[in-house]
């Protein structure tokens, strides 16, 4: 059944300064995006978001492990450009030794299965989905489970003024016919997880449960061995699954990835290196890549 109106119990309590810090964030990446030519300031920076230089800093720091001026270097198309040296042989080499260690720390979390493309074509017909909203280090993140595992994880896209509401029908277009119910309490166990790497394990790892056509899920498992850290392009995905021709379709695929951020569809980038799309807004691209850049830095 397919609603509008997003329940009030859907929503899960929010922690103030995680969202609070995101907003501060979202707004310095859109300042430092439209500047960062320039090389703009911590001192200018921290004017324009109403903060002091040094309070400036210590959220950046905080936040992702990168000072601003480091966040600058982060989101340019010449470090996306080194993320992407030898982009064409990470999907095969991923689980090898000289892929290990931090940029393994995502992929080691992810235990996943697909539905048939049976299951697909009846739209979600005889699926349960809970739903909820959580506070996450990106914005307000939608997370959505069956009982197998998570089946979607959007973000309200304060790019184009989103609401829940929005948000919520956005996702609930892609199962049209599932049931769905308001229960952030089933939901809330998967947020403590996916967005605390601290908790992220092997031993009891998130479960994915991926709904779409056998191409899209061949494109969403490719998805998951891009380590965090490093990126792939449209092309190189195409060729790994077979279809070398197929860039296009593959970038239609990325684009329907319906479990954000755990299925890494950000890590997917032009050959030329500049970011491409993202179905959650620019912003919160560079967002991702840059949290991801100072995880990984801070454990080599």
């Amino acid at each position: 059944m397919l609603s509008t109106q997003t329940s009030k119990d859907a929503v899960a309590p929010l922690s103030t300064s995680q969202a609070g810090d995101y907003e501060l964030i979202r707004r310095a990446i859109a300042f430092l995006t439209e500047t960062w030519v320039e090389q703009p300031s911590l001192e200018r920076l921290a004017q324009h978001l109403g903060l002091s230089p040094a309070h400036c800093q210590k959220l950046f720091k905080r936040w992702c492990g990168l000072s601003p001026k480091e966040f600058v270097q982060a989101i340019t198309v010449d470090h996306a450009r080194g993320l992407l040296g030898g982009s064409a042989s990470i999907l095969e080499t991923a689980y090898e030794v000289g892929l290990s260690g931090a940029g393994r720390l995502h992929d080691l979390f992810v235990s996943h299965e697909a539905m048939t493309p049976g299951d697909y074509k009846r739209r979600g017909e005889g699926l349960e989905m809970a739903y909820g909203f959580h506070a996450s280090p990106f914005g307000e993140a939608l997370l959505m489970a069956t009982e197998r595992g998570v089946a979607g994880l959007a973000f309200v896209n304060e790019d184009k003024g989103q609401t829940r509401e929005d948000a919520l029908v956005d996702m609930m277009q892609r199962w049209p016919k599932a049931r769905y119910a308001a229960a952030p309490d089933r939901t809330a166990p998967h947020a403590r997880v996916i967005f605390n790497a601290s908790k992220w394990s092997k031993d009891q790892p998130v479960r994915l449960v991926m709904i779409g056509t056998d191409f899209d899920v061949r494109v969403w498992e490719s998805l998951l061995k891009i380590p965090m850290g490093r990126a792939v392009s449209y092309t190189d995905i195409a060729r790994h699954i077979g279809s070398p021709s197929a860039s296009r379709a593959v970038g239609s695929a990325v684009g329907r990835n319906p479990i954000s951020f755990v299925v890494p569809c950000h890590r997917v980038l032009r050959g030329d290196g500049s970011l491409g799309g993202y179905h959650w807004g620019l912003t919160r691209k560079r967002a991702l890549i840059g949290w991801e850049t100072g995880h990984v830095a801070a454990r080599q």
